[in-house]
């Protein structure tokens, strides 16, 4: 599988070194026209759009031998590869008994209480110790259960500085219909944080789109609406407690982009979160 932290922005350029194979699949004869980028996603639920489309943008994602873009349309029979700059590191999710804290748990689903720190799932420079490594050595007496599995297991991720419940689906019609109640967005998810400035207003909706800082890559940045940068991002908050010049807000995202949050809050003003924020969820 494509790992979320494997194409990073280092690999990334224009130049053409030697490239390494790290995962293959071949279209199925039944298969619909799709943008490659749309395809890519569906068969690797760990793996952002995003990243994908940053991959094929430097040449990365091959088809039948040749680079193509994210657009591209596949056909059936079409061979896709990943091309990277490194070799191939195992990725296979292995069980580690790692303790969770489960707060709820029957046959078709569990909700886990991540703790800030944990990182959700394997990546480069995170090969263990991740929660879905506990999840694994958890349900490692499942039959139906198999960690490697992308029809089940995560049906959505925190950040690693982000502590909160984390649903996780023991099979596939259970993982199916949780991600259709997300894409839908009929669950209800809400983040408390908090935040260094005093909120001049109660509640409030920011908009923008988010991408990398090109002056810092490892920073969010906020991007007008109307720009071609980026991806719409759009958050409403609403303050619970104020505490001088810190303040405890809720947030709840109609998107879910990376350090949504915090790009967020520092874009309306001189706010920073001094803790990470804290996922609820019903």
């Amino acid at each position: 599988m494509i790992e979320e932290q494997e194409i990073i922005d280092d690999e990334l350029t224009t130049e053409t070194p030697q490239r390494f194979e790290h995962w293959k699949i071949e279209v199925d004869a039944g298969q619909t026209p799709v943008r490659i980028d749309k395809y890519l996603t569906d068969k690797n639920p760990y793996q952002s759009r995003n990243r994908i489309q940053q991959a094929a943008d430097a040449g990365c994602i091959e088809v039948n031998g040749q680079a193509v873009k994210s657009n591209y349309k596949i056909r059936p029979h079409d061979v896709i590869t990943l091309m990277l700059d490194t070799p191939k590191h195992d990725t296979s999710i292995v069980a580690e008994d790692i303790p969770l804290d489960i707060v709820y748990e029957d046959d078709d689903l569990m909700v886990v209480n991540k703790k800030v720190g944990m990182v959700v799932h394997p990546g480069a420079g995170n090969f263990t110790g991740t929660l879905i490594n506990a999840v694994a050595w958890h349900l490692k007496d499942l039959a139906t259960f198999d960690a490697n599995d992308p029809d089940v297991g995560l049906v959505h991720r925190i950040d690693k500085d982000t502590s909160g419940l984390i649903v996780v689906a023991k099979t596939a019609d259970a993982k199916s219909k949780l991600g259709k109640q997300f894409f839908n967005k009929t669950t209800h998810r809400s983040y408390h944080a908090l935040v260094w400035g005093n909120f001049v207003e109660d509640e409030g909706t920011i908009e923008g789109n988010i991408a990398r800082d090109p002056k810092n890559r490892l920073r969010m940045k906020i991007f007008p609406l109307d720009s071609e940068v980026g991806k719409t991002a759009i958050t409403h908050y609403r303050v619970m407690q104020r505490f001088g010049y810190v303040t405890l807000v809720e947030c709840i995202l109609e998107t879910g982009r990376t350090h949504q949050i915090r790009a967020h809050m520092k874009h309306i003003g001189t706010h920073s979160l001094p803790m990470p924020p804290m996922a609820a969820m019903r």
